[in-house]
């Protein structure tokens, strides 16, 4: 029986390396391209679980190099697509929103464009199997009320930032694609991940490595925007059973309840460092918590119902979301004691600016 093969663009960023590490280690006759073009926030070390096994085949370049990516398409014949390849930091996005527009637009764009030409080739069986799952964020329905319920597949997309702009932008693309070629696509949105290995400008790692380091750890203006917070092997479990049992042509939240304020979630970080590190000199590491000057059009709140995806697919998260954090925490503070430089990653602006 012929394997199947995946491609993952973006699979050496965080989600997408840990999606790849996943579908290796629990689809043992699939194999897993990984396109990637090693900008800042993509690491060939994140696949360092995986680096050796066979069935990673990985290839640096752009999703919008439309004659690479059919290259790929042609040699490797893929039974579906995993497009995680993204420019995802609001703000850079807030500075550089060109750069989004050309990564996440006209690259998604190119790609759909490419994989289109691909699908159009492919047996009438293979055509009906094959899968484009495109992994959006919550952030393109803007923004809640404290009091509002949770974001449905069906709310309406009111963009915030520039980064949420270029996603929904991206979203449209992939949903006309769906509508006029009848193109087996799937679009996802999931709420804010977290996990080891995940790029110091995120809220999460800079807190730790700001609190390791003694450094003024930013929290935006009040610090009482909310947050849905999903450990990202679990976001990587939802993907492959929407893969697998997710319907084309639909869209999917994915989400928790586990949802706080950043100055709670910055705080809890502070007092399990105190609890892990009693000896260190910035005990109680709160004390390094810094209200800085909030950012333009800064979403309140984010939530979304996963309803859907659970009633479809049978996914929902099962791991728990305090062991998974001191799981983070504590994987960040070994690497940092023994490779001190995990700290010293080029964080665009994060002494002056909180993070999301």
């Amino acid at each position: 029986m012929k394997k199947n093969t995946y491609i993952v663009t973006g699979g050496a960023g965080f989600i997408g390396s840990n999606f790849t590490c996943h579908w290796l280690e629990n689809n043992t006759d699939d194999e897993i391209v990984v396109l990637d073009n090693l900008s800042y926030a993509g690491n060939i070390a994140n696949l360092k679980a995986v680096q050796n096994n066979p069935r990673l085949h990985f290839i640096p370049g752009d999703i919008a190099d439309k004659r690479l990516v059919k290259k790929i398409l042609a040699e490797y014949e893929p039974a579906g697509i995993f497009h995680f390849a993204a420019e995802t930091h609001v703000d850079r996005s807030i500075v550089f929103p060109e750069y989004f527009l050309k990564t996440n637009v006209i690259g998604t764009y190119k790609l759909l464009e490419a994989v289109k030409e691909y699908w159009d080739s492919l047996p009438e069986i293979r055509k009906q199997n094959f899968r484009f799952i495109h992994i959006s964020t919550d952030e393109v329905y803007g923004s809640l009320e404290f009091s509002d319920p949770p974001f449905t597949e069906n709310s309406p997309y009111k963009p915030n930032s520039p980064y949420a702009a270029s996603k929904a932008a991206a979203d449209h693309f992939v949903r006309a694609y769906i509508k006029t070629y009848s193109f087996p696509a799937i679009i996802t949105h999931s709420v804010n991940n977290f996990g080891p290995a995940q790029f110091p400008e995120k809220l999460i790692p800079l807190t730790i490595l700001h609190a390791l380091t003694g450094k003024k750890i930013p929290v935006y203006g009040d610090g009482k925007q909310r947050r849905n917070w999903l450990y990202v092997r679990e976001h990587c479990k939802a993907l492959e059973a929407i893969m697998k049992k997710g319907r084309a042509g639909e869209q999917y939240n994915i989400g928790t309840h586990d949802e706080m304020t950043n100055i709670e979630l910055v705080t809890e970080i502070c007092n399990r460092m105190d609890q892990l590190l009693p000896d260190s000199k910035y005990v109680p590491h709160s004390n390094l918590i810094s209200f800085v000057k909030d950012r333009p059009g800064h979403d309140r709140r984010y939530a979304v119902d996963s309803t859907k995806i659970k009633n479809e697919t049978g996914w929902q998260p099962s791991r728990d979301f305090d062991a998974m954090m001191l799981h983070t925490i504590r994987t960040f503070i070994r690497e940092y004691q023994e490779n001190p430089t995990v700290g010293m990653f080029p964080v665009y602006e994060s002494e002056k600016k909180g993070m999301t």
